[in-house]
């Protein structure tokens, strides 16, 4: 084996290896975090760069009264109970929320959600139904999506977007 080989070899074993261990931190956050559905406000459902998504602003619920008001704020993301929630906190690690004018208040930055090319878009539902999604809520940073889901007649029904 030459020796141009043998580093390409290196080279792309340490690539496998990367990869796997984001993987393996994913997955063990995913069985060790806590784990919410959240309510959404799609925003858009294509990119011709990154392929079909829907981008999501994820609704938080604050966990007292902080008093929030129409700026962005830097918070804490907390789980109460069975819905994704925020502390005020200056050096919070959850991000930003923002109150948007029409109501809720949502993370700041928007989650990416993925979908198959044959898959119609699930950010367009019918009246009495609401998009939501699962995500994983990590110490540190943005929760991550795992699966969407309706909620109709109070009922939260996971989507097969296989």
């Amino acid at each position: 084996m030459s020796t141009g080989m043998r580093k390409g070899l290196i080279v792309g074993l340490i690539h496998v290896a990367l990869v796997a261990s984001l993987g393996a931190k994913l997955q063990m956050d995913r069985v060790t975090r806590p784990r919410v559905w959240a309510q959404t406000v799609p925003v858009d459902p294509d990119s011709p760069l990154r392929g079909r998504y829907v981008r999501l602003r994820v609704q938080v619920e604050p966990e007292g009264s902080p008093g929030l008001d129409y700026g962005l704020q830097r918070v804490s993301l907390v789980v109460h109970g069975q819905s994704l929630g925020f502390v005020l906190d200056p050096a919070g690690s959850g991000g930003w929320v923002r109150k948007m004018s029409n109501g809720p208040t949502v993370l700041d930055q928007p989650l990416a959600f993925f979908i198959p090319e044959h898959v119609p878009d699930p950010s367009i539902r019918q009246s009495g139904e609401e998009l939501w999604v699962e995500v994983t809520v990590p110490k540190a940073g943005a929760p991550r999506p795992i699966r969407l889901g309706v909620k109709k007649d109070g009922v939260i029904t996971p989507l097969d977007l296989d």
